[in-house]
């Protein structure tokens, strides 16, 4: 049988090592190919269920039998590497099916026949949400339930408890310092929703000069305009500003905390999987009122000013 040299996994061929590593690969936020025998007839270097993962740079773990074959299946899957797809397409950005005949097509000598499927599994999306008050709640709850990777970034140890937030990363820091060292980039998304309009300002001027995926702001359209214009006056762009979605959240007359959490992962949702909502208003330059901003506006005043302590009554201030 031909070899072919390919890159070595790092734990073997084991099964169990290729669920580890593609379990940390996913933690880390990377995206790779993960590469699966689904058939195989006559004499194969390896049978249904075997499977190899290739990461963007190239490191690998697990096989699907080495030589010609594993070659030919990386190559496919360096090409769907590099071809990304909108992530509207659905559950990753590309999926390809490689069938091959050992002997005729790749010069091996088993004889046998296999079809590998390979799909990019891409990075799951990462959300931070700024404050951890009444709407943060249900937010990261929905929010990880539609697949983002939630982290909840907030000084006051009271409100960021693991019983509020059990299923999120809990950061338990200034929200605007963290916001300033955070190294968030073009593929991630944050949600400005903290107890304090001035930390709101900052955090949020921290955030702009990074173009995330999506910055979104909790507040009224004349907490919008006022921020606009300090933005504009601190040297910040129309483009900049623009970027800025402010109020968050679709326009479904949401009201309860619990509502407005609906309309802000409708919005992130919408965003990821390629859709362009109304965004409801633009810069004071331009100001005028879009249709449905005013029932945006009207769900977020209630949340967008948090209570002292847990469980009290929320007020706009």
């Amino acid at each position: 049988m031909s070899r072919e040299p390919v890159p070595q996994p790092p734990s073997g061929g084991d099964m169990a090592d290729v669920w580890a590593v593609l379990a940390r690969w996913r933690a880390e936020g990377r995206r790779f190919v993960l590469l699966t025998v689904v058939e195989s007839r006559g004499f194969t270097p390896q049978k249904p269920g075997g499977r190899m993962l290739l990461g963007e740079r190239g490191e690998t773990a697990g096989t699907i039998g080495g030589g010609a074959i594993e070659h030919d299946c990386l190559r496919e899957a360096r090409e769907l590497l590099a071809h990304r797809v909108p992530e509207a397409g659905g559950r990753g950005s590309g999926t390809r099916t490689v069938r091959r005949q050992l002997t005729t097509e790749l010069g091996m000598c088993c004889g046998g026949e296999m079809v590998v499927h390979l799909e990019v599994l891409e990075a799951q999306p990462r959300l931070v949400v700024f404050g951890a008050g009444h709407v943060a709640r249900p937010l990261a709850a929905l929010a990880a339930g539609s697949g983002f990777a939630v982290t909840v970034v907030d000084a006051r140890s009271e409100w960021l408890s693991e019983e509020r937030f059990p299923g999120a990363t809990r950061v338990l820091r200034d929200p605007e310092a963290w916001a300033r060292e955070w190294r968030g980039g073009p593929a991630d998304y944050a949600v400005v929703t903290t107890h304090d309009h001035g930390l709101d300002q900052r955090v949020v001027q921290a955030l702009l000069p990074r173009e995330l995926r999506f910055t979104g702001l909790i507040g009224s359209i004349a907490k919008q305009r006022k921020f606009a214009m300090r933005l504009l006056a601190r040297g910040f762009s129309e483009q900049a500003v623009a970027r800025l979605r402010s109020p968050v959240g679709l326009a479904i007359g949401a009201r309860t905390p619990e509502e407005i959490a609906v309309s802000i992962v409708a919005e992130l949702v919408s965003v990821r999987r390629g859709g362009t909502p109304e965004r409801g208003w633009l810069p004071p330059v331009r100001a005028r009122r879009e249709p449905g901003a005013h029932a945006a506006a009207s769900a977020a005043p209630s949340a967008s000013r948090e209570p002292a302590t847990p469980g009290a009554p929320t007020q706009e201030s």
